[in-house]
């Protein structure tokens, strides 16, 4: 098992880290939202319309988005005017505040959100013509597993878009960031979802997360090709693009 495998964000607890996240977003579930929007002063809503212009060019019909948790960026794929999306998560907590957002904006003839196992998904072959994972895809029990998954679903020629956090190459850059993702992340994430854990697991996930060209290593072994990745913001987060 790799590194990325083995960060949780309960030490000491005798759960399998997928029971651990699960636990975790349905603990911060009701807070989520505002603290993105907070701690990433917004910035991530920016990522999220790149990742979606970038998925454009290939026009998908069916899309499945993988860990949608709140359903942002499920919504975001809105805008490609697609005939159906599926967003599926294992939080329960996360779920229904997405599907609650899906029923307010009136969407939920496009929209359909369900609990579902990345790592098992109960969809045939070729299903989708894009998988997307935002903010996801570190949360993964089983990193290879939940990407051979992707690529199973996918239609031939279909597209796989992972949005995730990096970690910056420049050195300076690199300084105020993991001051920040290690003592002011912490401190207000943990003061607002009165849960210490999350927001210490997300500095920690991020380090241990095969980024840049690692990943894309890690998705060309689950059999995608054409694989590329694409730094946002000096390199704080990454759009991974791959097709099948």
């Amino acid at each position: 098992m790799n590194k990325v495998n083995t960060v949780v964000p309960y030490k000491g607890s005798d759960e399998s880290k997928k029971e651990q996240v699960a636990k975790m977003f349905n603990n911060i579930a009701s807070h989520y939202d505002f603290l993105n929007r907070l701690l990433s002063m917004r910035v991530d809503r920016q990522w999220r319309k790149k990742a979606v212009a970038l998925l454009a060019r290939n026009h998908p019909k069916r899309i499945l988005d993988i860990a949608t948790g709140t359903g942002e960026f499920a919504l975001a794929l809105t805008k490609l005017k697609p005939e159906r999306i599926v967003g599926i998560d294992i939080s329960i907590g996360m779920l229904s505040h997405g599907m609650e957002k899906v029923q307010r904006l009136g969407l939920s003839s496009l929209v359909e959100m369900q609990v579902g196992d990345s790592e098992n998904m109960r969809f045939a072959d070729g299903t989708f013509d894009a998988a997307t994972v935002a903010f996801g895809v570190r949360n993964f029990e089983n990193l290879g597993q939940g990407l051979r998954e992707m690529h199973r679903v996918i239609k031939p020629n279909g597209t796989a878009l992972v949005l995730e956090f990096s970690k910056p190459e420049s050195g300076s850059v690199n300084t105020f960031y993991n001051f920040y993702f290690n003592r002011v992340l912490p401190f207000w994430g943990s003061l607002v979802s009165k849960d210490d854990s999350a927001y210490q697991y997300l500095p920690e996930s991020v380090q241990a997360f095969p980024s840049g060209k690692a990943f894309v290593a890690e998705l060309e072994k689950a059999g995608f090709h054409s694989c590329q990745a694409l730094p946002l913001s000096f390199g704080i987060a990454t759009i991974y693009m791959g097709r099948k």
